[in-house]
């Protein structure tokens, strides 16, 4: 068994997750890769990695991927909650469905993982659960008005959560991403809008590569237990709103 504990990462197929994985395991710790495709994580070639199709809607079979991983890893001591989509449109003409489906993946699914390893952090009295929010959940956006809604529930449940279990020495931590150059912007239907957003990231040099968020997440996690960074907000440096 590796020394180092099990690091799950969630969305690990592609952009921040994948970056993720990367990083932590070149720090030496097993992992527990989930995503809706598992080719593309299996195809990054990590050792001692677990690798399964499972949606973070799926609650028993996220709950069965964590405790294979588990009999074989160690417990879980930390989560990366990065599944999350993002479709930008204008609110008078965006489908239902769209909205329905960012509020499933970044909200519920979010919950489902943290309620998957939260009790048996506590009883350890340890643990780190990272939350990717954006810095759409500090601000508003034009076009992303129900996106937004998602990011700014994923800091008020990461914030008050973490008061409520710091007593427990468990942390949570909410990291807030800018521009980042992944196929997230690419799945909204709106061409205006997914238009406007690659013309900005141009604009001001580029948006940020996936593995600067990666880092992001290594720093706040190595930090000591007694530490926690409660917020990072991430952004490209020229990035003004």
């Amino acid at each position: 068994m590796p020394s180092k504990p099990l690091v799950i990462i969630t969305g690990a197929s592609s952009g921040i997750g994948a970056a993720t994985a990367r990083l932590f395991s070149e720090a030496g710790h097993p992992l527990l890769l989930l995503a809706r495709r598992v080719e593309p994580m299996e195809s990054l070639g990590l050792p001692d990695c677990l690798c399964r199709a499972v949606d973070v809607m799926d609650l028993d079979g996220f709950r069965a991927a964590i405790a294979e991983a588990e009999s074989r890893y160690g417990q879980t001591d930390c989560l990366v909650n990065n599944a999350g989509v993002m479709f930008c449109a204008d609110p008078a003409r965006q489908s239902v469905d769209e909205w329905q489906r960012m509020i499933d993946v970044n909200i519920r699914g979010l919950l489902n993982g943290i309620h998957l390893v939260l009790s048996g952090m506590i009883a350890r009295q340890g643990g780190t659960i990272v939350n990717i929010g954006s810095i759409a959940g500090v601000k508003t956006f034009p076009k992303h008005a129900v996106y937004c809604g998602t990011k700014f529930a994923v800091h008020a449940i990461t914030e008050t959560i973490r008061e409520e279990v710091s007593g427990s020495d468990v942390r949570l931590v909410n990291v807030a991403p800018g521009m980042v150059e992944t196929d997230l912007v690419n799945s909204s239907t709106d061409q205006d809008a997914r238009d406007g957003w690659w013309s900005y990231a141009n604009q001001i040099g580029g948006a940020l590569k996936p593995e600067s968020i990666a880092q992001s997440i290594l720093f706040a996690y190595q930090m000591p237990q007694s530490v926690c960074v409660r917020e990072m907000i991430v952004c490209p440096t020229r990035q003004e709103p």
